[in-house]
């Protein structure tokens, strides 16, 4: 089941406390951006973000489920309707995500 436009318009009203936020349609899906690095993505309306140490410790009862069929599993989030919780999880996991890859 793809992801609809609906729950990601949500999703970024949610995050619309914090600037550069981007998102971006793949195969159904969205891949969520927060400046310039990949934290996260909708994933048959669910949102996942990618389990860095502080996502990790910011929601310790998290489940864990993989975005697709063999894909590593990511951190669901449950508490999508806390817009202040979700602004500080995606700003807290700035520093620990991995930066953009070039490709050339």
């Amino acid at each position: 089941m793809a992801s609809t436009k609906e729950y990601l318009d949500f999703v970024m009203e949610q995050l619309s406390g914090l600037d550069e936020l981007s998102s971006r349609a793949m195969m159904g899906e969205y891949i969520l951006y927060y400046r310039g690095k990949v934290f996260g993505g909708i994933y048959d309306d669910r949102l996942l973000v990618k389990p860095v140490p502080v996502a990790v410790k910011m929601m310790p009862d998290a489940g864990m489920e993989p975005p697709y069929d063999g894909a590593k599993e990511m951190i669901l989030v449950d508490n999508v309707d806390d817009q202040q919780f979700l602004c500080e999880l995606v700003e807290s996991m700035w520093e620990e995500l991995p930066e953009k890859k070039n490709i050339h």
